[in-house]
């Protein structure tokens, strides 16, 4: 199977283990050791403690490296987006996946059971009969696929609307050939654990009156992280962005910036005016995602910064309510992105360090794996 696993590229400018990240060349994305350890050891300690599987979401990282770190912590398997990016975990020796994405298309469904013949772990989503029937009429005949039910329970956006609905999926994956049912899985809305609950009890409840057992129960969200325990029925919980966080997700309380992995090196091209700095990072770089914020990253060496604007390549920073000295032509500073996930997939290649000397690089082997 080719997963597309790269070579760096031979002009790309990359760190060496023993560099200071300050004489590196900018933009570039770049991961605090210590807490990322810190972070994984955190969500993992809290799902132990509530005797929840977990299964981290890889989107966030992309890097089969950080994935193990994971693992190796205490995680249960792992949950991929896209075919292509569980390509590239099982091809690095990952056996359990769980991909959270409907999977339609001629073109699609043989890459899946080509990789469904690979590894023993691989299970899927489906929110409709005609995702469910379109897997069915490729796997009958091949190795069976197991299939979940993807419940929408608040959060608007795939999935089915009631327990009825999810019961009469359940059913029909259940008696279609090729197929095995899985279980439940939902990405609630943040802090709607009662309404969560209530819908997937009542679907468990259903099944169990005509004689389906549900296995897997799969919550999600590290918006939802730390209180997957107050949804009792599910038996597994799935984030990705808490293992590095965002600006985003320390806006939503779930972390402090200091608890923020990843930073942006940037460095100041220009100083068009006292009040307004240009770097080097813009949309390509930081991502354009706001997330509900009002600018577009939090500068760590002067906080009072906004980065008001982006265009591909350049990052527009008001400096007026910096008081005194201001960064120059030539300053390298820390971004923290407003959402990491996004940025990931924007480079080839990251520069993990401990105390801004660098530890790592690893390439992102499932940057650009979108289908």
């Amino acid at each position: 199977m080719d997963t597309g696993q790269r070579s760096f590229p031979s002009d790309l400018p990359i760190a060496r283990p023993g560099d200071d990240i300050l004489s590196l060349s900018t933009p570039l994305p770049l991961i605090d050791e210590d807490r990322l350890a810190a972070n994984i050891a955190r969500v993992q300690s809290y799902m132990d403690a509530h005797h929840l599987n977990f299964r981290p979401h890889i989107k966030t990282h992309k890097l089969p490296a950080v994935a193990r770190q994971q693992v190796e912590a205490g995680a249960r398997g792992i949950n991929c987006q896209k075919i292509t990016e569980a390509e590239v975990f099982a091809a690095e020796g990952f056996d359990d996946i769980l991909i959270t994405f409907n999977i339609v298309g001629p073109e699609k469904l043989e890459r899946l059971v080509a990789l469904n013949a690979t590894i023993s772990g691989l299970k899927v989503v489906a929110d409709s009969f005609a995702t469910v029937d379109g897997l069915s009429a490729r796997f009958a005949g091949e190795k069976p696929l197991t299939v979940l039910v993807e419940c929408d329970t608040g959060a608007g956006r795939c999935g089915v609307q009631t327990p009825d609905a999810a019961a009469d999926l359940a059913r029909r994956i259940a008696a279609s050939a090729g197929l095995v049912f899985g279980g439940l899985v939902t990405y609630p809305k943040a802090r709607s654990e009662e309404a969560t609950e209530a819908f997937l009890a009542a679907t468990i409840a259903m099944l169990a009156e005509t004689g389906i057992a549900c296995p897997i129960v799969s919550n999600g969200g590290t918006p939802s992280l730390f209180s997957g325990h107050l949804v009792p029925s599910a038996t597994e919980h799935r984030a990705g962005t808490y293992v590095y966080n965002d600006r985003a997700m320390a806006r939503a309380g779930h972390c402090t910036l200091d608890d923020c992995a990843m930073h942006i090196l940037a460095t100041v091209v220009s100083r068009p005016t006292p009040d307004r700095a240009v770097l080097d990072a813009g949309s390509k770089a930081l991502s354009s995602d706001l997330l509900g914020l009002s600018d577009y990253g939090h500068v760590v060496e002067y906080p009072d910064a906004v980065i008001t604007g982006l265009s591909e390549e350049h990052a527009v920073v008001d400096l007026s309510k910096v008081a005194g000295d201001r960064p120059q032509i030539g300053d390298k500073l820390r971004i923290v992105p407003n959402h990491t996930c996004v940025v990931t997939n924007l480079f080839d290649a990251m520069t993990f360090h401990r105390n801004g000397v660098v530890t790592r690089v690893e390439r992102i082997e499932a940057r650009g794996r979108v289908w």
